[in-house]
């Protein structure tokens, strides 16, 4: 299972900015280790955001993303108090979820 993600949704007037770091390798499947074999690729392809459970972002990935991926977006109308999740899956079939209350 990955690390958590940490993060952070700040209210600024009647919308919030979120700020997520997530812990994942991000293996582009074209580097190779010190033997001369090729690294399998690994990295997420789809990512997810909600709002009260509602979806509020959607988005999809690929190797070309860094290494412990930073996302910051904007939610419009979100209020202290109010819940957003953040969820991930990656190209090998694992997924992870984390939830932060804004502020």
């Amino acid at each position: 299972m990955a690390d958590p993600m940490r993060i952070r949704a700040q209210v600024a007037g009647s919308n919030a900015t979120v700020r997520v770091l997530m812990g994942h390798e991000m293996e582009t499947g074209q580097r190779k280790d010190s033997a001369g074999k090729i690294i399998p690729a690994w990295h997420i392809t789809d990512v997810t955001a909600t709002l009260n459970g509602k979806t509020v972002l959607t988005a999809e990935w690929g190797p070309a993303v860094s290494k412990n991926p930073f996302l910051q977006f904007t939610i419009k109308g979100a209020k202290a108090g109010d819940k957003v999740g953040v969820s991930w899956k990656d190209n090998r079939g694992d997924t992870r979820t984390d939830e932060a209350t804004v502020s």
